[in-house]
């Protein structure tokens, strides 16, 4: 049986912890290389799109100082669609409040013309000790 660590596995990995420095940049632009035009994040408070997203992070309304994996990430590979699943940390700042969020998070990406974009992301509260 194939490591699913490595290959495309190890692909992914590097392409999220990319992902969530660009976060951290605020560059919207950098940010959106990261995402298909049609992704979405489903969190507790329903869905956003990537329009939606971006157009928080170009105003000045949401930024992030910190975005972390925590911890070791589990990905599956099923041809050019894989799932990104880790716990994730970050402090994000919105509406001028900031938010400490401790989250599981699942990505499914998909590869178009040779790269992976992420379709969907969907983010769950980590239980806390």
């Amino acid at each position: 049986m194939n490591d699913p660590m490595e290959g495309d596995g190890a692909e992914l990995v590097t392409v999220c912890d990319y992902w969530y420095s660009a976060i951290v940049s605020h560059d919207a632009e950098c940010i959106a290389r990261f995402m298909a035009d049609d992704w979405v994040i489903v969190s507790e408070s329903g869905i956003s799109s990537k329009t939606q997203l971006l157009s928080y992070v170009m105003s000045g309304e949401l930024t992030h100082s910190a975005m972390d994996r925590a911890g070791e990430a589990r990905v599956r590979v099923y041809g050019d669609t894989a799932v990104f699943t880790a716990r994730v940390t970050n402090t994000a700042h919105c509406g001028g409040r900031q938010f400490d969020a401790d989250e599981w998070t699942t990505d499914v990406f998909v590869k178009r013309d040779g790269r992976w974009v992420c379709v969907l992301s969907h983010i769950t509260p980590a239980v806390q000790p």
